[in-house]
């Protein structure tokens, strides 16, 4: 039972029994992995506030060949991001990149993705009022981009041809992005992406800042996002919920 001491976040967490509660985490070392924290309910114990959701800091985990859930020993937190369950917009986006990890990411060493929801979650913490939506739509994106299904924007999907990158294009979910005039016409279901929402995602991507965006184009924005990932990233057909809630949620704010 090799013993691992790695960084990680928390990412969700649910009571096991009387005393005791299991948590999920993505980890630098071992990509996504579940843990039982042993007492972590009693009064008095040994990790106090620190399995809170979001929170970040070192684990240490004992991990055994063949199984799904390793015993957790310790989780020393450094950053506990309290700001994120504030506030209903930013703890609704939280939850949504929550998801889309623990849904899609791998149970393998991916420091990329670590760094990357680390880098989310602090920016969307940061986030002025009435700013989380964008800042959490960079932030899903830059994950996408991590997992390796990172949308084709500036040459066409299918044939490769190169895009003009300032005019719009036609979007198509299954083909993996823009498309050329020629292709666009032998897919149905594509959809026209105007050249300021092609820039916003390009500046996701690439991990910058998006230009402002109005209520209609955020929700664009996550409903192009959550059609683009129920294509590609969905497991058995489940709903992705917690995305759902969060479009919901700014739809009607």
């Amino acid at each position: 039972m090799p013993l691992v001491t790695t960084h990680a976040i928390v990412l969700h967490a649910f009571d096991y029994r009387e005393t005791s509660r299991i948590v999920r985490l993505i980890t630098r070392e071992l990509g996504i992995v579940s843990a039982i924290a042993r007492g972590a309910r009693r009064p008095r114990n040994k990790f106090g506030a620190a399995l809170d959701l979001f929170a970040g800091g070192e684990a240490e985990l004992v991990t055994t060949l063949g199984r799904d859930l390793h015993a957790l020993n310790a989780f020393d937190a450094t950053r506990s991001r309290p700001a994120l369950a504030a506030s209903l917009d930013r703890f609704a986006a939280a939850a949504a990149l929550a998801e889309l990890l623990l849904r899609f990411a791998p149970e393998q060493e991916d420091p990329g993705l670590l760094d990357a929801v680390t880098d989310a979650l602090d920016a969307l913490e940061a986030a002025p009022p009435g700013a989380a939506a964008p800042v959490a739509l960079g932030g899903a994106w830059s994950l996408v981009a991590e997992l390796g299904f990172a949308p084709s924007l500036d040459a066409c999907a299918l044939c490769h041809a190169p895009l003009d990158p300032a005019g719009a294009v036609a979007f198509h979910h299954r083909s993996g992005g823009a498309l050329c005039a020629a292709c666009a016409r032998r897919v149905t279901g594509a959809r026209v992406l105007p050249p300021e929402a092609r820039d916003a995602i390009r500046a996701w991507l690439g991990r910058c800042a998006s230009p402002p965006l109005d209520e209609p184009s955020v929700r664009a924005h996550q409903r192009l996002l959550r059609e683009f990932l129920e294509e590609h990233l969905t497991d058995g057909g489940r709903p992705l919920r917690a995305l759902l809630a969060w479009e919901r949620h700014e739809v009607d704010a």
